[in-house]
């Protein structure tokens, strides 16, 4: 046995998180993939059942009230609320994360009060605010109808850009693309909202949010993040760092499932003046009133907007009962000891020159997942998973690695490390 294949099992004895692995259904396939899709959660084949066979079969519309259906999303946001550092009462659950995406942008241009005609300069004054960030944002958000851009992560996932765009045109702003690095220097009293990734999809870099963030307040506009990359992989400190509008989605390291819905968080001193462009039946104040005029519910329920899917957003409730007993610092410092041990391995058994790491190599540059360029990426992954290491490629020539702390172990590391050592080897 190889030294590190030992280190690797000291290091899988010593893990405090070792146990939890037990809440997954697993098998003997080292599986790196679960920022694209978590695995299942033990927990939630039986509570489906539930749901479907008594809450649905037994009980029927009965379910809604009695089985809890109807304030499903806010209770499961704030489930979800410590694992992105947020109190509660501040994330609704539901829709997919580009549908949040297009509600928290156009919210945002329409509280910074763009051209679309967003909230006054009077309803801002007599709001309170939460935070020594939320203060900022709360003195200048609406005081200007000269801010008409939106600034965009030029390296974003596709559809963030796409509904960017699709978000200016319906607000009448120009759209600026540039890199996170490249933001600061672009805010001016024109930007209304910029919409940033916590960890870009692609390398795994992870991003300043605490100081973008800052930027983005000190020049009078709205922050918007994507967290897909980073929840349920490492802290995220919505509340602290003053974060205006956040979403997410639930099934890469919250293990919700295929197709899980995603979340929207919107500040709570922001939330009177939050401005839905899908102002649905289930965010109305009244629901049931059937009013033609709608009047918007009182706090984060206004990102509501028409009747839940309660069979995946069910299932996302019990794929939570995994974080029970877990701290997300405790998830932080294993996925830094998995990917470290992991580009350790790489180098020890790669052939040289065969792969590159694109991940940043500082903890603070990092999220929870390794991109390694390769000529051939294609055929390499291919062959992986044919010998039972699951990650997945990125168009043209990245191999990309996803470390999910809950169930993932220093031994599998060690293993895909040296599977892919191999493959490489054989050219």
């Amino acid at each position: 046995m190889s030294e590190l294949a030992l280190r690797a099992q000291k290091l899988d004895a010593d893990d405090e998180l070792a146990e939890v692995r037990g809440r997954f259904v697993l098998d003997e396939v080292v599986y790196l993939d679960g920022n694209s899709l978590g695995a299942l959660p033990a927990a939630v084949p039986g509570r489906v059942a539930d749901v479907v066979r008594r809450q649905w079969g037994e009980l029927r519309i009965r379910s809604w009230d009695e089985s809890g259906w109807w304030t499903a999303p806010e209770r499961i946001g704030d489930r979800i609320a410590p694992l992105v550092g947020a109190a509660a009462g501040q994330i609704v659950v539901g829709d997919s994360t580009s549908v949040n995406v297009f509600k928290a942008l156009v919210g945002a241009v329409r509280l910074a009060g763009g051209p679309s005609g967003g909230s006054s300069a009077d309803s801002v004054a007599g709001s309170s605010a939460g935070s020594a960030a939320g203060s900022v944002v709360g003195s200048v958000v609406g005081s200007s109808a000269g801010r008409d851009e939106i600034v965009v992560d030029a390296t974003t996932f596709p559809t963030d850009g796409y509904i960017a765009e699709s978000a200016a045109r319906m607000t009448g702003c120009t759209l600026r693309p540039v890199t996170p690095d490249e933001v600061p220097g672009v805010l001016s009293e024109r930007t209304a909202a910029v919409l940033l990734n916590h960890v870009d999809y692609r390398t795994g870099r992870l991003h300043d949010l605490p100081s973008l963030t800052a930027a983005v307040h000190a020049a009078g506009a709205v922050a918007v993040w994507d967290l897909c990359h980073s929840a349920g992989a490492l802290p995220v400190g919505l509340d602290e760092h003053g974060v205006d509008l956040a979403v997410g989605c639930t099934y890469k390291y919250l293990n919700g499932g295929p197709g899980a819905p995603a979340y929207l968080y919107v500040r709570s001193d922001l939330q009177d003046r939050f401005d839905s462009p899908l102002p649905g039946w289930n965010s109305h104040a009244e629901p049931f009133g059937m009013r033609s005029a709608y009047e918007p519910a009182a706090g984060a329920l206004r990102g509501r907007v028409g009747t839940p899917d309660i069979l995946s957003m069910l299932a996302l409730e019990a794929a939570l009962d995994v974080w029970d007993g877990v701290s997300i610092e405790a998830v932080r410092a294993k996925s830094l000891a998995l990917t470290d041990f992991f580009l350790e391995c790489v180098a020890a058994y790669a052939p040289a020159g065969r792969v590159e790491s694109v991940t940043p190599a500082a903890h603070a540059e990092r999220g929870s997942q390794v991109a390694l360029r390769c000529d051939d990426a294609g055929d390499v992954m291919k062959r992986l998973i044919e010998r039972g290491v699951v990650g997945d490629f990125r168009h043209p020539d990245v191999l990309r690695f996803g470390f999910t702390p809950l169930y993932v172990g220093f031994s599998e590391v060690e293993r895909a490390a040296r599977v892919l050592g191999e493959i490489l080897a054989a050219g």
